[in-house]
């Protein structure tokens, strides 16, 4: 998985930027990102403080994990019905 180059306190300060009235081609130009990028991370990103962004991708880790350990169980159970629904 690629890594990131900014981190949520980086990413936050950057938004902050933004909403002091810097344009966002400006900060783009300045920070090595694109224009995009800037809009992206303020649709996820917007508003929040860096405390709220870290519970954020605690959350998203969590939930990450929880699916890939569903997923497994699911996974289980199916081989489990396929092994028993043969006849011997």
């Amino acid at each position: 998985m690629k890594r990131a180059r900014f981190t949520e306190e980086q990413i936050i300060g950057i938004l902050r930027e933004n909403e002091a009235g810097a344009k966002a081609g400006e900060l783009a130009r300045k920070h090595g990102v694109s224009e995009g990028t800037i809009y992206a991370w303020k649709a996820k990103f917007g508003g929040m403080s860096v405390s709220e962004a870290q519970r954020l991708k605690a959350l998203e880790d969590e939930n990450r994990r929880l699916k890939s350990l569903l997923a497994d169980a699911i996974l289980d159970k199916a081989a489990l019905n396929e092994l028993l629904s043969k006849k011997w």
